[in-house]
């Protein structure tokens, strides 16, 4: 997947400025594709380039013009094209598994806090995923819905299979 995808299903969603575009990556996409704000803006003007967006100029009281991107026929075009491709298996790449599979080698109680930190941080996002269900998902999910609650619980499963294993190694560890 390309930084221009993960803008076109955002933009496919919504219209939006660049600022609000980098809010919802801060937001949502985010969680699963990373882009700084200057990211963004670069690959909207290359994309406004290649036709796949379009701007308008929206005047505001007190405060600057602001540019306000959406897809445009060929985006949708691409996007569907995108859509069609088999996506590659993602594998695994993990500096931390690296470190469990050589923690014998290491400073065990150092890996034990680091387990905890992970346990902690997972938990956190776990939260966050199960609030944000609860927000925007209390009943019945939309068929226009479906695909960013689908993402979503896959969040919240993969959060939950992270802890699952962390408190696993914690416990383990413990009985050592």
């Amino acid at each position: 997947m390309s930084l221009e995808h993960a803008i076109l299903v955002s933009l496919a969603e919504r219209s939006a400025s660049g600022y609000d575009l980098t809010r919802r990556f801060d937001k949502s996409i985010g969680h699963f594709w990373k882009a700084s704000h200057q990211q963004i803006y670069k690959v909207l003007g290359r994309m406004e380039k290649g036709d796949l967006v379009s701007a308008a100029v929206v005047e505001q009281d007190g405060r600057p013009d602001k540019r306000v991107y959406e897809i445009t026929a060929d985006g949708r075009h691409e996007l569907r094209d995108w859509t069609v491709l088999p996506t590659p298996v993602e594998r695994l790449r993990s500096d931390f598994a690296v470190k469990i599979r050589g923690m014998q080698f290491g400073d065990r109680d150092a890996m034990v806090t680091d387990i905890g930190r992970h346990r902690d941080a997972h938990q956190g996002q776990l939260d966050f995923y199960l609030a944000d269900a609860a927000k925007h998902y209390p009943g019945d999910v939309s068929d226009e819905d479906l695909g960013a609650y689908l993402v979503l619980r896959g969040g919240i499963r993969y959060e939950q299979g992270q802890i699952e294993w962390l408190d696993e190694m914690l416990e383990r560890l413990a009985s050592r």
